[in-house]
């Protein structure tokens, strides 16, 4: 008996289908380079944290403060990469953004007290990463339709390279150069997002119509109509689409602690320092397997994308409670173990949080709804590793810190789990206003070609 699977039914129900390659592939290449020198780099800074702490002689949870204000901002400033994308040229945007994650590694490698490292690698640098990731992945998601999750799956591969090669490297570079000129060869190497953002095609937007700037009668209301346009403000008023936001946000705020705290936490149990630093190294490997294994089952569409999303974040939130129990007993081979588990898990759930969003926003929104997504979870993002770090200096070890960790992925699982037809085998229909706007959407781009 023929049946229609989840995947099919999708692209029928909401999303015309698009394209699937060609220049998109080198778009996928600089999207697996510059992910590295953002999310690769960010993880691999967990080997810094054992420095930091010694030289500046302070507590676990202001040292978290680093690498919290980087993702945070990263996330925070997706919004105004999303808009002026939206409103100029997403490549020179990302290009921008390149110069700017470089200059704050250079200046962090001056920093004389904790307060310039806030503002440098974690202000400066993370406001880069905003104008980088979110253009880069949505110009990537507008490439492909039926291999989405499998494109971004392999540019996000990278991710998972770069915790492998990088935290060895880091380490070599610290006790080479000390800190300070490790972080200065960082901002060199972050200096390479510029080319990769300088493969994108610069495209002509469609103009809005005069019509609609003028209604309102002032000036000031166009401005902010248009304003609100370029963020999609209007996604904060549909019910999917805050319920996945929540989701997101308790997901961010257990995801990145292992890689912040996981070479701590090994080096706290008895292991040498390259022993911490192969741990990670070593969940980056599954990380990478995870990533393209995801990617593949995904697209042949026999489960639906929100589902696999849930299993996927559930076990990588089980996996992060585990890790500080395989070190009970002293076993390193134990906590090697259960670090392979969760970053395949990590690595299987990370494309699936992005190819989601057009099923929950529509694919003409995936600029906006990224960048916002990542605006609202930037809190989670902020607080996540402070809070463990604060877990660790109460409690004397990381224990809680990784249990409480993984149980906002759980958190996250159940909130996935509220989405309206959750349970049903097809995505639901768009909004009607989500249609609509595609419509509109389809009408400018045909008026703007004749």
């Amino acid at each position: 008996m023929a049946s229609v699977r989840p995947g099919a039914e999708r692209r029928r129900g909401g999303e015309a289908e698009g394209p699937d390659g060609g220049w998109g592939w080198v778009l996928v290449a600089a999207l697996f380079v510059s992910t590295s020198l953002v999310f690769g780099l960010m993880r691999g800074l967990g080997v810094f944290f054992v420095e930091f702490v010694q030289y500046f002689e302070e507590s676990a949870q202001a040292i978290s403060w680093i690498s919290s204000t980087g993702l945070a901002a990263q996330q925070f400033f997706s919004p105004l990469g999303a808009a002026l994308s939206n409103a100029y040229d997403t490549r020179l945007v990302v290009m921008a953004g390149g110069c700017l994650a470089g200059f704050g590694f250079i200046l962090a490698s001056q920093a004389t007290c904790l307060l310039h490292l806030y503002l440098t690698m974690g202000l400066i640098s993370g406001l880069g990463w905003g104008l980088v990731f979110t253009p880069m992945v949505a110009t990537v998601m507008a490439s492909f339709t039926r291999r989405r999750t499998f494109a971004l799956g392999l540019a996000f591969s990278s991710i998972g390279l770069a915790s492998f090669t990088f935290n060895p490297l880091f380490q070599f570079l610290v006790e080479t150069y000390a800190w300070r000129g490790a972080l200065l060869i960082l901002g060199g190497l972050s200096l390479n997002i510029v080319p990769c953002g300088a493969l994108i095609r610069s495209r002509r937007r469609p103009k809005r119509p005069a019509k609609a700037d003028a209604e309102g009668g002032s000036p000031c209301g166009g401005v902010l109509r248009r304003v609100a346009s370029y963020l999609e403000l209007s996604l904060l008023c549909e019910r999917p689409y805050l319920t996945y936001t929540l989701a997101i946000t308790f997901l961010n705020v257990g995801y990145f602690v292992p890689y912040v705290h996981l070479v701590a936490h090994s080096r706290h149990a008895g292991f040498s320092e390259y022993q911490a630093a192969f741990v990670v190294s070593a969940a980056g490997v599954t990380d990478i397997l995870g990533r393209l294994a995801s990617g593949w089952f995904s697209d042949l569409g026999r489960f639906r994308l929100i589902h696999l999303l849930s299993v996927w974040t559930a076990l990588a939130g089980l996996f992060i409670a585990l890790l500080p129990v395989s070190t009970l007993w002293g076993s390193y081979a134990g906590l090697v173990a259960v670090s392979l588990l969760y970053g395949f898990c990590a690595g299987a759930l990370t494309s699936l949080a992005f190819t989601v969003v057009p099923t929950v926003a529509g694919a003409e929104r995936v600029m906006g709804a990224l960048g916002l997504v990542q605006l609202i979870e930037s809190c989670a993002g902020l607080l996540g590793t402070p809070l463990s770090g604060l877990l660790r200096d109460v409690t004397g070890d990381y224990l809680a810190s990784f249990v409480v960790s993984g149980s906002f992925l759980i958190l996250s699982t159940l909130t996935m789990a509220t989405l309206p037809h959750y349970f049903s085998r097809t995505d639901p229909p768009l909004p009607p206003n989500a249609e609509a706007r595609r419509l509109s959407s389809e009408t400018e781009r045909m008026n703007a070609t004749h």
